[in-house]
């Protein structure tokens, strides 16, 4: 399935939300928000493991996609206490090579999943990670902003000229 990196698209699905916040999460804030929670021994179901995966564009009109290039993907899988046959599951996908931030955000997953930990880290982990990132969003808006281009004045330009001429 296709999701624009940038984009704020709508789901029902809650953890599908949380899993594209915690996906482009800043270690620090993780850090930050699992700081009480660092001490539990993770079960490892895939330990954190780097490899590449082929990311896709859309071009002109058409919207049709082609692959752009490979990127640099760490993942891996666990559960948050050694108890863990009914504790769910905390997965993550992470750009880049960071296997300790990959691990704190499929921590987060496993305990946003747990209805006794979802109130309190939806208040200090995704609620901050939502403005932080839109921040960084905003900024980069801004910066493409500044190299912005007016085609619309130099198409008018070129029509009144034209209108001269005939005259």
């Amino acid at each position: 399935m296709f999701h624009p990196f940038d984009k704020n698209t709508q789901t029902t699905n809650p953890r599908q939300a949380w899993m594209a916040l915690l996906s482009r999460a800043p270690q620090h804030m993780l850090d930050h928000a699992l700081r009480h929670h660092i001490g539990f021994k993770p079960h490892w179901l895939r330990r954190p493991e780097t490899g590449l995966m082929m990311v896709q564009g859309r071009v002109g009109g058409s919207g049709e996609r082609f692959n752009l290039g490979e990127v640099t993907v760490t993942r891996c899988a666990l559960h948050v206490s050694d108890a863990a046959i009914d504790k769910p599951v905390g997965v993550s996908y992470v750009l880049g090579r960071n296997h300790h931030q990959a691990q704190l955000a499929a921590m987060a997953d496993a305990l946003l999943q747990d209805p006794e930990h979802y109130e309190m880290f939806d208040e200090e982990l995704l609620k901050p990670l939502r403005q932080h990132l839109q921040a960084v969003q905003a900024a980069r808006y801004e910066r493409a902003q500044t190299t912005k281009v007016d085609f619309m004045t130099v198409a008018r330009e070129t029509t009144r000229d034209d209108e001269e001429d005939e005259a």
